[in-house]
Order: C-alpha cells, then sequence, then structure tokens
C-alpha cells in the first residue's frame, strides 16, 4: 500500500510541473560513507522519475556516489560528520541540444578548498585499483564543473536525456 502510494506520489511529481526547470530535492548530510546508499537510492529514483533509460540511470547513480567519495576522502580528508549538501534540479538544456530535457545535481561542501587544475584520474594503461572515479564522471556525464564559491566547493554535473528519448506527452504517469 505505502509503496503504490509512493509511486502514484512520484508519478505525480514528474508531470505536476511539466518540462519546466526547477528544484527537485535538496539533501542534506553529512561526511559519512554509509549516507551514500541512501544518496544513491535517491538519486536513482530522481532519475527514474524524469524518465531516463535504466543505463543512464546508473551512471548518474555511479557519477554521483563517486564525487561523494571523493568528497569524503579529499575535500574532508575521510573525516565524519561534516557537511555536504546535494541538489538535484530539473533542467532545459541551452543552445544545441534544444529541447532537451535534464538532471543537473549540484554538490557543495565546506572541505578544503579544491583546484580542478589539479583533478587527474590515473592513466587509464596503468593497472591498478583507483583512480578512475573522474574519469568516469566526465565520460558519463554531460556536464561537469568545479567552482568554489563563498568558501564553498561545488561540483555540477549535468545529464541531458536525448531527445529520442523524450516522447510527446510523455510525464511519468
Amino acid at each position: 500500500m505505502r509503496g503504490e502510494r509512493l509511486e502514484k506520489n512520484c508519478g505525480k511529481l514528474a508531470g505536476a510541473r511539466g518540462n519546466r526547470p526547477g528544484l527537485l530535492l535538496k539533501l542534506e548530510l553529512e561526511s559519512n560513507p554509509e549516507a551514500l546508499c541512501l544518496v544513491r537510492a535517491t538519486i536513482e529514483r530522481a532519475a527514474e522519475v524524469l524518465e531516463f533509460p535504466e543505463a543512464d540511470t546508473r551512471a548518474i547513480v555511479r557519477s554521483v556516489d563517486e564525487a561523494l567519495a571523493n568528497v569524503i576522502r579529499h575535500a574532508y580528508g575521510g573525516k565524519a560528520g561534516l557537511p555536504i549538501e546535494v541538489r538535484c534540479n530539473r533542467v532545459l538544456a541551452k543552445s544545441n541540444r534544444a529541447g532537451a530535457r535534464g538532471l543537473e545535481i549540484l554538490l557543495e561542501d565546506e572541505g578544503d578548498p579544491q583546484k580542478p587544475s589539479e583533478f587527474k584520474g590515473r592513466r587509464l594503461d596503468e593497472v591498478r585499483p583507483g583512480g578512475l572515479g573522474l574519469h568516469f564522471i566526465r565520460q558519463s556525464m554531460d556536464v561537469v564543473e568545479f567552482s568554489r564559491k563563498k568558501g564553498k566547493n561545488q561540483l555540477r554535473l549535468v545529464k541531458y536525456r536525448s531527445p529520442a528519448e523524450q516522447l510527446p506527452g510523455s510525464q511519468g504517469e
């Protein structure tokens, strides 16, 4: 019963604002690896509500998970209990992707200043664990932007649905 009600309400959310951009959800969490499973589930559901194909949904979830793990590991030096904010917005593409709808995910932390010029994944031909997260994020997302504003690190990730995936009248209901 509760699951059916959730499905019905999420379907209403998808259609309630139509194709207009705007905030879908905002999460405030602490730097704790145990919280990542909750964020993954939430991001997965947001992508599903926006009718992303399953492969794109998985790529979005993995990208956000990797980015949050990097915040905890690098910006906060592994310290627990520090603030991270995740915002998900429905967006419309500008310029060359006319009419394309997408999902924008903004991650914000108060960790040590990060320099985007120093963000380098390891070489792809090096066979060893780790260091491929940044490659994956850049390959999976349409927009990856790092910035520092008002003393906070900000990461903007955007994934657009291809126009072929956007059926007229499909509102998620």
